[in-house]
């Protein structure tokens, strides 16, 4: 368990355009190695947050703290050991991406020689090296948005902010950047994730708050989040769709509550305390009563599960993308 105090501290905070309460009262408290994932759909207040704490805008109220820095009175000093990469790529395109990733190491204070090796680094982790002395305007958009990723990492910050780090990245650069953030973090980079991809925080999240039209609705691990919306469930279909009552009553007992049924399709869910056992017990009841079965699995909610029972929304259109990248990165693991 971490005892250090929190890296990251926010009580409170609110963010206002006039009438528009764009944030109203966010608190965060992250601990120092970590990835803390927001969670929301588009608009839910993600960006302000970053954005504050990573001093590009005043809140209205409240306070925060980043690495032991305030996010106001200490600006200058937080953004020395900090690192931030945006939703759109910013970078220049004027220069080369190799100059590029120089001037962002000098602004960190690194000596030319050194800005130069993590610039020789960061091409290589991002697949850029043959493009490292092309102009940026030759860059596709997929290389801009790598490019500007890597931009934050030159200094190797303290704790790192990324904004929707993976819009726009194909599989294999989702899959790149995630496993360097899981070794930037066994490092001991803290980091504070934006998403509305639900594998991503699932994948690289040790907590998650999930946040909706300016508040944190829900925060916790994975799994804690997952039981809010119910824990495992006992999902079987019958051979014959007219036994399905009789096998719902069958199995009733082995259920934390009455199953549900589904009489045109033979289903039958019923949630269950503990799935340990729980398979053999069912078949052994619906032998019983010579109930055959075409199917039967234990279920468990997913982030997905907790995104729509939150915050009413539908998961984005590229979240199949997500899944795939996800599912490749646990291969390798």
């Amino acid at each position: 368990m971490n005892t250090e105090p929190p890296i990251i501290v926010a009580e409170g905070l609110v963010k206002t355009y006039g009438t528009i309460e764009a944030l109203r009262g966010v608190d965060l408290s992250v601990p120092p190695g970590t990835v803390q994932a927001l969670l929301g759909p588009n608009g839910a207040g993600k960006t302000t947050v970053v954005r504050i704490l990573t001093t590009l805008l005043e809140q209205t109220a409240g306070t925060a703290q980043v690495a032991g820095f305030d996010v106001i009175d200490q600006a200058a000093q937080l953004r020395g050991v900090i690192g931030l990469a945006g939703q759109y790529a910013a970078v220049d395109e004027i220069l080369t991406g190799m100059e590029n990733l120089v001037m962002v190491g000098r602004l960190y204070g690194l000596r030319t020689k050194e800005a130069r090796r993590r610039a020789d680094e960061i091409l290589e982790l991002f697949d850029l090296t043959d493009a490292a002395d092309r102009l940026v305007k030759t860059y596709s958009g997929g290389m801009r948005r790598r490019l500007d990723l890597g931009a934050s990492l030159v200094g190797r910050p303290q704790v790192l902010f990324l904004d929707e780090p993976t819009t726009g990245l194909d599989l294999r650069a989702r899959i790149n950047l995630w496993e360097f953030i899981n070794k930037l973090v066994d490092e001991g980079t803290t980091l504070l994730l934006t998403t509305q991809y639900l594998e991503e925080a699932d994948f690289l999240a040790d907590a998650i708050s999930v946040i909706d039209h300016g508040l944190i609705i829900a925060a916790g691990t994975s799994q804690e989040l997952k039981q809010l919306v119910g824990g495992d469930v006992l999902d079987f279909q019958v051979a014959v769709r007219s036994e399905v009552v009789a096998a719902a009553a069958a199995v009733r007992s082995i259920g934390t509550e009455a199953p549900s049924i589904d009489e045109e399709s033979g289903r039958v869910r019923l949630p269950v305390a503990e799935p340990v056992g729980v398979i053999t017990e069912a078949v052994r009841s619906l032998d019983r009563e010579n109930i055959k079965l075409r199917d039967l699995a234990i279920t468990r909610p997913t982030l997905d599960d907790v995104f729509l029972t939150l915050t009413g929304k539908e998961i984005p259109a590229e979240q199949e993308a997500v899944d795939d990248a996800a599912r490749t990165a646990r291969s390798r693991t």
